[in-house]
């Protein structure tokens, strides 16, 4: 394959160099090689990549204030945009201080997606003591990592953290969504109930059933893009030097393909942008909302993004209607 990409017109890599933001003071150094495209970005590749943050970011905010969305997920859209932010900043300079933008807004962010999943339905007291202890283990996490400055700490405490809201989220979803396993109290606390009769229970029980099937399909593509990630994370630390020379062998822009980390970016980002907006589709299935919103995912090639449905009243008036009545 080298060979053969070898043959294409491409531009030589010319040799690591110092660069605006020199010299390098983070921890981490990342396989892309430093300056050598252009002295105004340590690693170009890595950094631009990041762009796909900001742009699925920006989209999340805009569809929270256009769709009423919870505010704690137009919270979460906000770390999202720091995440990419701070990378980007990171990649740019290779500076310790964008590190920890970087990597510390990664935990703060999944800490408010456990705060959103563990306090739905909780009281007050119960949501304050979870805001608390959370905000205390970002804290410990920030302080500890900074000592420590080891990164193997913090992606063990962001993997850990990761899985426990995912898992958590898809216990709600099945216990409180899927006819099967929703309970009597679940059934009783419906705003709207069907007064008992049997083919209108039977319409939202399919619905229901629909919608448990659309958000595993949800889950499924968005992990498998997400764990990808990882995997070519992976390999990008354990065959940089091979990766290096092969890059090298078939010049620019060719070589930027094999930019593992910069790939991990735009798995990573794009996997973690299904599962906020999964969480927000699901808390208004949980709000007893589901006839009020619809996800529009027309294939896996598109983004998906939870929308109110045209013809819904708001506020006295109906969503995307100049219409005063139903």
């Amino acid at each position: 394959m080298t060979a053969l990409l070898s043959r294409l017109p491409s531009i030589p890599y010319p040799p690591e160099q110092d660069g605006w933001f020199s010299p390098v003071t983070s921890t981490l150094d990342w396989c892309e090689e430093n300056y050598v495209v252009t002295q105004y970005s340590a690693e170009l590749i890595n950094t631009l990549t990041n762009l796909l943050f900001m742009y699925l970011a920006a989209k999340g905010i805009r569809s929270c204030l256009k769709h009423g969305h919870d505010t704690v997920f137009l919270v979460a859209f906000i770390g999202y945009l720091l995440v990419g932010s701070g990378s980007f900043m990171f990649h740019a300079t290779l500076k310790y201080p964008m590190q920890l933008v970087d990597e510390l807004s990664m935990i703060y962010t999944t800490c408010l997606m456990n705060y959103a999943t563990f306090s739905y339905g909780k009281s007050r007291l119960y949501s304050t003591m979870l805001a608390i202890g959370l905000i205390s283990l970002s804290v410990f996490i920030t302080l500890y990592y900074h000592y420590l400055q080891d990164p193997t700490f913090h992606q063990n405490a962001y993997a850990i953290l990761t899985a426990v809201v995912l898992f958590r989220a898809m216990y709600v979803m099945e216990v409180n969504i899927r006819p099967k396993f929703r309970s009597k109290e679940r059934d009783a606390a419906n705003p709207h109930p069907n007064s008992g009769v049997k083919i209108l229970q039977q319409k939202e029980d399919l619905r229901d059933q629909e919608t448990i099937s659309t958000m595993w399909k949800m889950i499924a593509f968005g992990l498998s893009i997400f764990l990808g990630g990882f995997f070519v994370w992976h390999l990008d630390n354990e065959y940089c030097s091979k990766l290096i020379k092969w890059r090298r062998e078939i010049g620019m822009p060719w070589g930027f393909v094999l930019e593992g980390h910069g790939w991990w970016h735009l798995m990573t980002g794009t996997g973690a942008y299904y599962y906020i907006v999964w969480g927000v589709w699901l808390r208004h299935c949980l709000n007893y909302r589901q006839d009020e919103y619809e996800l529009v995912w027309p294939n896996f090639w598109t983004v998906p993004e939870v929308v109110r449905k045209r013809g819904v009243v708001i506020s006295g008036h109906v969503n995307g209607s100049t219409k005063k009545e139903l």
